[in-house]
């Protein structure tokens, strides 16, 4: 795979009027932005304020540069998948990777701080605490084979047309 695909459309659960949009991608760093630009395009249509629209570009292109280099140092082969939800009350997202192992206990460091460390090293951990800081309404699982960062953002007018 070389390039960004639009896989087929996502079905929505419980519902088979309305589909999202998903992104497969080869796990390369200028593929992101691509990903960034679907997101705000996607966004903007949905109804997420424009005073957001910023957030999802960043919120976005972290969690997919994140999805990467995880790809590229443990399954370069394989590729990113970006899902966006069919229209709703909030905007959705999820950024799948096939390589987060799970979360292992970080080491107490004495002071209590005893936290989650995603597998993939500190440049994840890093992408993560940035997610925290950019998404209120944010969600990491760690799924058999690999991770899943889903995102939110509040609709305020819908354009289903």
């Amino acid at each position: 795979m070389t390039g960004v695909q639009a896989a087929e459309p996502a079905a929505a659960e419980g519902s088979d009027e309305q589909e999202g949009v998903s992104l497969r991608f080869a796990p390369l760093p200028e593929h992101v932005r691509t990903a960034r630009l679907v997101a705000v395009a996607l966004a903007r249509r949905a109804g997420v304020e424009d005073g957001l629209l910023d957030e999802v570009r960043l919120a976005v292109g972290e969690a997919c540069s994140r999805a990467v280099g995880l790809h590229r140092s443990a399954a370069p082969g394989e590729p990113v998948l970006v899902r966006f939800a069919p229209p709703g009350e909030r905007f959705r997202v999820e950024v799948t990777d096939l390589v987060t192992g799970g979360p292992v206990p970080k080491p107490d460091d004495g002071e209590g701080d005893q936290g989650l460390f995603e597998a993939g090293g500190v440049e994840a951990d890093m992408g993560l605490a940035v997610l925290r800081g950019l998404v209120d309404d944010l969600e990491v699982e760690t799924v058999p084979n690999g991770g899943v960062i889903r995102m939110g953002w509040p609709v305020q007018h819908p354009d289903y047309s």
